[in-house]
């Protein structure tokens, strides 16, 4: 548990961002959108991806394969860590309050765009399914980091109100002495964002290249806001707690992620409301402790079911253990029997085919000389199954990662940490994921994103 803890202090960890393209959402200050229900329109944020050519993280001499490859794995370890310590608390975590981890140099990042306020100003923000309070910097500043687009200042905003304190949204009291609800996000390695809470009005595009408004949206005005450095202005909450933006749009929403690793893939995108797409195979979906849990069942290479029992992917009673799905994790985690199962079968596929190598910043990663698209051609298809049918393929694309100096891992690593399995993003690339949390299910399609409506 030490080295997880050291993990946490050297790098900040991840929550993620829905964007529309910065000169769309400036354009969009410059329309009046009209106020119309969310669900009679499809409303659609274009999801840039942190190191594609669109964001305004992207540094091309800096956008080294094996810097990558080692910022997923040591991001991804931060990550687990959080996510089973939110998952093992003996209660949810307060509405005003989320404990979590900053990415620093993150890995797999997408980043979204919105207008907040009347009139609209663009935010940059990150997507997470892992944090429920859509927060962003406000004016005036008791300290602020920087940011790419302009920070918020809601002295200016006709639409915007401060959370009275009595507001079933604002738990445990925690006011200023004008009644106003305050809210801290803290993180473990001493990051900070606090300020108050309010409610405002968000602008989206929608699929007809229109513009619609969403009224009396709960939001994060963060005044103190430490150490944190970013292109961005704050963070997407997308998890089922009632302050999320997802309980304010039918409690449904969807994202589409296209090739992670491809600089120039721009189809990326998130749906909100009645018109998110839910196509595909469905499985059950189940919070605790404001994660989404999923019902796996069973783990298939090409044909071949492997031996695990299905009770290896469920959660105990104490909160060990069961099969997060998350946003901010880049790598994928199996629980010990499954991991050991399926990188045993991983082993006997290529044996005396490609030769085994170490990678000294993690000796238990499974490791071999060559390239993906090379060398791995005909791969099977590693499938995780769910109850009811539902399926997630992993193509080689998703099953490893090019480490650099033509040598590749696994993106699929043990969990040392009460068993949580976790499926991370290059596991959903290539498909489109839908959260219907009020039907308890969520559907996986595989599709190429700039084929959605």
């Amino acid at each position: 548990m030490a080295n997880y803890t050291s993990l946490f202090l050297f790098l900040h960890t991840l929550l993620f961002t829905l964007p529309l393209t910065l000169p769309a959402i400036i354009a969009a200050s410059a329309n009046s959108p009209r106020a119309i229900s969310p669900s009679l329109r499809r409303l659609v944020t274009k999801l840039i991806n942190r190191d594609s050519i669109s964001s305004p993280y992207y540094d091309a001499a800096k956008a080294t394969v094996s810097g990558h490859a080692s910022r997923s794995l040591k991001h991804s370890m931060a990550r687990l860590a959080y996510l089973q310590s939110k998952a093992m608390s003996n209660n949810n975590v307060s509405p005003t309050i989320d404990i979590g981890v900053v990415a620093a140099e993150s890995t797999v990042q997408f980043l979204a765009n919105f207008s907040i306020g009347e009139p609209p100003v663009s935010q940059l923000v990150t997507m997470d399914t892992g944090s429920n309070l859509l927060w962003v910097q406000c004016l005036p500043c008791v300290r602020c980091f920087e940011q790419s687009s302009p920070v918020f200042d809601p002295s200016k905003s006709s639409t915007y109100r401060n959370l009275d304190c009595n507001s079933g949204f604002c738990s445990g009291g925690n006011c200023d002495l004008s009644k106003n609800c305050k809210f801290s996000l803290g993180y473990v390695d001493g990051t900070h964002v606090a300020g108050l809470m309010a409610t405002e009005k968000l602008t989206f595009s929608t699929s007809d290249e229109g513009l619609t408004s969403v009224t009396d949206v709960i939001i994060g005005c963060g005044h103190n806001n430490n150490d944190f450095d970013r292109q961005q202005s704050g963070i997407l909450g997308l998890g089922p707690n009632p302050i999320s933006l997802v309980n304010k749009l039918d409690s449904k929403f969807s994202y589409c992620l296209g090739r992670i690793r491809d600089p120039n893939y721009m189809d990326n995108q998130l749906i909100f409301g009645d018109a998110a797409d839910m196509e595909g195979f469905s499985t059950s979906l189940e919070v605790f402790n404001s994660l989404y849990y999923l019902n796996m069942e069973k783990i298939i290479v090409g044909e071949k079911a492997l031996d695990i029992n299905p009770e290896t992917f469920k959660r105990t009673n104490s909160g060990a253990g069961g099969t997060v799905i998350d946003s901010g994790t880049t790598i994928t985690f199996l629980s010990n029997a499954a991991f050991d199962a399926l990188a045993g079968e991983v082993k006997s596929l290529l044996e005396g085919v490609l030769e085994r190598v170490n990678n000294p910043d993690q000796p238990s990663q499974l490791c071999y000389r060559g390239r993906v698209d090379r060398d791995l051609e005909g791969f099977p298809v590693v499938t995780f199954g769910f109850a009811g049918g539902a399926e997630l393929g992993l193509d080689a694309e998703s099953m490893f990662q090019e480490n650099g100096g033509d040598e590749f891992c696994m993106a699929v690593h043990g969990s040392n940490l009460h068993e949580l399995n976790v499926i991370g993003v290059m596991a959903q690339q290539n498909y489109n994921i839908g959260y219907d949390l009020l039907g308890k299910k969520i559907f996986f399609q595989r599709i190429d994103c700039q084929l959605l409506d």
